[in-house]
């Protein structure tokens, strides 16, 4: 036999048993959207990283075909080790790298010579959600890679006679140049390395 007032407290706990549900349902759609949001953001990251390092690979390849048409005059070395000529605006890479990974290019430049800053933004937002303005949030990121050279060289003391370069020291290795030996020459990554930087 029931006592009097079961169904009364059951019919007031229904309430707010539906209220809990409807208020985990939106916390957990609210999780979903903050984690939506935190892979937009590595996406985003990824792609400025991409990019920044894109553009330092193109200056330091531009900077070794220069070294490469000097190889026989080694006073001309030194300027291209530290990026003091003149080559090609090496952006264009970044913007397609930010491209491969599904964002655009907003900024890219030199800091500082060997240095190159990025900004992108993704193309994809958050989509919707129960965070209002998440539909039209893109993720930024921003990175900074660097062209560090490896290699030291002595020159040939005032007055010195012969055809002989000065050997290069790259790292731990010598080379002993031969300016008519273009195989045995240093490659890029021998001559500088490049990796992503502090902002």
């Amino acid at each position: 036999m029931n006592r009097p007032g079961t169904y009364t407290d059951a019919g007031q706990a229904f309430p707010i048993y539906i209220t809990v549900v409807a208020g985990l349902l939106f916390l957990a759609l609210a999780y979903l959207a903050v984690g939506q949001a935190t892979v937009n953001r590595s996406g985003a990251q990824t792609a400025a990283d991409a990019a920044a390092l894109a553009a330092a690979q193109n200056e330091r390849d531009q900077l070794t075909a220069q070294w490469i048409n000097v190889v026989p005059d080694p006073t001309k070395w030194q300027d291209i080790f530290e990026g003091k000529v003149p080559f090609d605006d090496p952006c264009w890479r970044a913007r397609q790298l930010a491209a491969q990974n599904d964002a655009q290019l907003n900024t890219c430049f030199p800091p500082h010579l060997l240095k190159y800053r990025v900004d992108v933004q993704t193309n994809k937002s958050v989509g919707r959600s129960v965070v209002p303005g998440s539909e039209d949030f893109k993720a930024k990121a921003s990175a900074t890679a660097e062209i560090d050279p490896l290699c030291t060289f002595k020159l040939p003391e005032e007055g010195a006679t012969g055809d002989e370069l000065p050997d290069l020291t790259c790292r731990d290795k010598v080379w002993h140049l031969k300016p008519d030996d273009s195989a045995g020459l240093p490659k890029p990554e021998d001559l500088f390395d490049v990796h992503l930087a502090d902002s």
